[in-house]
């Protein structure tokens, strides 16, 4: 009999299964806060009963990723993992730090089959979903190697989180209990493509996470070039549901640029976007495009940023060109892939 994994589970499903197990259900909030505290093994559960822990031993267990290596910046304190799986395969993560607490930045998907021209974590297509366990286990990990407990959360990794939506609630569900990370929601941001169906669904759900979505051009015609989803879901499209999303939870749209040299970084391209986004309650976040070899695209000249941002804000939009962090370790936005490191060759 395959051993049931706790890890993952919300208190009310250990809940359910204390009871199954004979038990009183004050010991599944007992067990829950043990796990994410960082627990492995029942036996280290001091307030657990011999009996019960004999029980756990011979029907559970808890899934545990493995750090498989680790990437310090020489630049920052950013640090990129290498999470290893217990199916083999591997995702990455990115601790930051700043002035207000410790960021996280967790993957998804093994992979992603998303085939944006400028994003690492496509190369190879997806494999599979995480789990809610095995997300959650990425924040345990990192704040068992630093000691410091994760204060903000970014889906922002390898995969579309919201082709994971189950899981990803399950995991959000983990991360705003009391007993786990007791971390706000609005201390979470969740990055889409623009699955158009999946903004309207996460608006309906009533929580206050961030939304950031990778928009990366002004017109249909360059962003179907960069981003295969638009032949989906337009840009007008996903506009509306942004609408929709803002008009529901009350929050501000994070919209992602990403600059790419002689693709999406004219004069021309700023005004249409002015004009697109002109009187929403939004925020762009201009990237100074992370290279990727495979991938053979350029970061625009800072001073073509600089104009960009300079043409949107003239029209009352909120711009900021986000901060290159752990880019000297390709930690940075669009530079996470299934796996850097193989049995210690770098690929």
């Amino acid at each position: 009999m395959e051993k049931k994994n706790l890890k993952g589970m919300t208190l009310q499903e250990l809940e359910d299964y204390m009871a199954e197990l004979g038990e009183p259900a004050y010991r599944a909030k007992q067990i829950f806060r043990w796990i994410y505290r960082g627990a492995t093994r029942f036996d280290s559960m001091t307030d657990l009963p011999k009996e019960l822990i004999n029980k756990l031993n011979a029907r559970s267990r808890i899934g545990k990723i493995k750090i498989h290596g680790k990437y310090e910046s020489a630049i920052d304190n950013t640090v990129k993992y290498v999470f290893l799986l217990e199916d083999g395969n591997m995702v990455e993560g990115v601790k930051m730090e700043y002035s207000f607490g410790m960021s996280a930045c967790v993957s998804s998907q093994v992979g992603c089959r998303m085939g944006c021209a400028f994003c690492a974590s496509t190369i190879g297509g997806l494999v599979r979903n995480l789990t809610s366990g095995e997300m959650a286990d990425e924040i345990l990990a990192i704040q068992e190697d630093t000691g410091k407990n994760v204060s903000r959360i970014a889906v922002m990794g390898s995969g579309e989180p919201l082709l994971n939506y189950d899981e990803l609630m399950r995991f959000l569900n983990l991360v705003n209990s009391p007993q786990a990370f007791n971390i706000s929601l609005r201390r979470v941001t969740i990055s889409t493509c623009g699955i158009i169906p999946e903004i309207i669904r996460l608006a309906d759900e009533g929580i206050p996470v961030t939304l950031a979505v990778s928009l990366h051009a002004p017109d249909d015609s360059i962003r179907d070039r960069i981003m295969p989803v638009n032949r989906n879901y337009p840009i007008l499209q996903l506009l509306d549901a942004c609408k929709y999303y803002i008009i529901k939870t009350k929050r501000r749209v994070t919209f992602e640029y990403a600059m790419i040299s002689g693709v999406n970084d004219t004069t021309e391209c700023a005004q249409k976007l002015s004009r697109l986004l002109k009187g929403m309650l939004c925020h762009v976040n201009l990237i100074p495009l992370n290279p990727v070899k495979e991938k053979g695209l350029k970061k625009s000249d800072p001073k073509k940023v600089a104009a960009f941002k300079k043409i949107l804000e003239d029209c009352g939009i909120s711009t900021t060109v986000r901060r290159e962090m752990g880019a000297d370790i390709e930690a940075a936005c669009g530079q996470l892939r299934r796996s850097m490191m193989l049995d210690g060759v770098k690929r």
